[in-house]
């Protein structure tokens, strides 16, 4: 029998007794060893691997180019994924990935260089459907002759351009030319809307609608989201447009257990976590743990100024699903806006700055036919699990009388389920907000 043991690491004093060339050759078998396992590591993180005739190419001479200020939209499933942003430590970012694309098909020079900003950013397995960034990138016409409509017709497929160099689950869709140059996908966003998809179970639907018009209107949300108070988030208030619970196109049946909703929220913006938060509540109403009314006590801070533990829903059925834009930027310049330009300044100039969004046929059928293919392999999964459980769920009636089995939700709570539970507003609480930010003022970091 083979055993696979702990190799034992080398002191320091071993290390001394060692001579020159013993010292070298260990070092080349730990470099050997290292590079073998970045190899490894890209390979499974999806990473391109490097060209090897990069070095030979001629640089891309971008100063002779014309460039052009766009909004891109992209699909994106974020399952396999460390989250939207860039981080240090790891290459599996959705943003990793498309300033790895947009580099190497050449239409941005760098990131520092690109003007770039996204309209929201996703975290850890959240997906969207409708995930927006502008950036300037390379254009094959002058700037005097972009907005003509021949030029439209004849620019670069940017879509499919950089699909072709993305990872399949991560899709640009459409992009869209804009007359100003200081357009931003963050500032001049004015309604961001999120699903969370989630089975009916034994979820009480209609506990969680009645719940959802509480959440209508502007409210402080620091008990209903992740305090970010490190990074400078001191206000907590937020309005919400909307707010539901809605039956997918793909139920037949509502009163399935296995027929699937989501709940809608709109918002111009939100908060780290804020969704999840939400949904981990209305998952313990839906189970009636908790009574409608628990959303708003929670958003009555004067009441309940600390927030009380519990775990988040889980990720990965939260979805960016649409962002909506103005046709005018707030933006003066590149920095962010302190204060944001009044409606009545915008009006005073007569030029719309965003266009219609523009589509290729190819990419667009290439995207669906691709979407399909992935439908047919989780379907295919999904539906003999489901026809299993269901002869399983027999099996065990015929045996033992019938059992409870609509806990298809469960899975969508994190975290232990303790065998007593208690109730929200009985639980043990966080530090209130006054408290963590005199903590962070005497460390001066606020």
């Amino acid at each position: 029998v083979h055993v696979n043991k702990k190799p034992k690491l080398s002191t320091k004093e071993e290390l001394q007794t060692l001579s020159k060339d013993e010292l070298i050759e260990r070092f080349l078998t730990l470099q050997a060893h290292n590079n073998q396992l970045k190899n490894i590591l890209q390979k499974n993180l999806g990473e391109s691997s490097p060209d090897v005739h990069a070095g030979k190419r001629r640089k891309f001479n971008f100063e002779s180019c014309n460039k052009r200020h766009v909004l891109l939209k992209f699909l994106y499933y974020g399952w396999d994924y460390q989250g939207y942003a860039s981080q240090e430590h790891s290459i599996a970012t959705i943003e990793y990935h498309l300033f790895n694309a947009l580099q190497r098909t050449c239409l941005i020079e760098s990131r520092q260089t690109s003007n770039y900003h996204r309209c929201g950013r996703t975290d850890k397995e959240v997906s969207a459907f409708c995930q927006v960034i502008s950036i300037d990138v390379r254009s094959k016409f002058k700037p005097e002759m972009q907005d003509d409509e021949e030029s439209l017709k004849n620019e670069l497929d940017y879509c499919t351009m950089i699909n072709r160099v993305l990872p399949r689950n991560i899709r640009c869709i459409s992009w869209m030319p804009l007359k100003s140059p200081v357009y931003s996908a963050r500032f001049d966003c004015i309604k961001r809307t999120y699903r969370y998809f989630f089975p009916k179970g034994e979820l009480n639907i209609e506990a969680m609608k009645e719940a959802c018009k509480f959440l209508i209107g502007p409210h402080d949300f620091r008990n209903l989201c992740k305090m970010d108070v490190c990074n400078g988030v001191t206000n907590f208030g937020r309005t919400i447009d909307s707010a539901g619970i809605f039956p997918c196109r793909s139920s037949t049946n509502e009163e399935s257990d296995y027929s699937m909703f989501y709940f809608e929220i709109i918002g111009k913006a939100f908060l780290w976590h804020q969704v999840r938060s939400i949904m981990a509540v209305m998952l313990l109403i839906g189970e009636g743990k908790e009574e409608p009314q628990i959303i708003a006590d929670l958003m009555n801070v004067e009441e309940n100024p600390c927030k009380p533990q519990y775990n988040l829903a889980a990720g990965f059925p939260l979805n960016l699903y649409e962002c909506e834009f103005r046709k005018y930027t707030i933006q003066k310049s590149n920095e962010p806006v302190t204060e944001p330009i009044s409606e009545e300044e915008v009006m005073e100039s007569d030029e719309v700055h965003t266009s219609e969004w523009i589509y290729s046929q190819e990419n667009l059928e290439t995207i669906i036919s691709n979407l399909q293919q992935d439908w047919t392999n989780l379907n295919v999964k999904v539906t003999m699990i489901k026809e299993n459980t269901l002869d399983l769920q027999k099996a065990y009636e015929k045996n033992f009388g019938i059992g409870n089995f609509r806990r298809q939700a469960d899975v969508l709570s994190q975290g232990v389920r303790a065998k007593v539970y208690q109730k929200l507003l009985m639980r043990k609480r966080c530090e209130s907000l006054e408290n963590r930010l005199g903590h962070y003022v005497k460390k001066q970091r606020l």
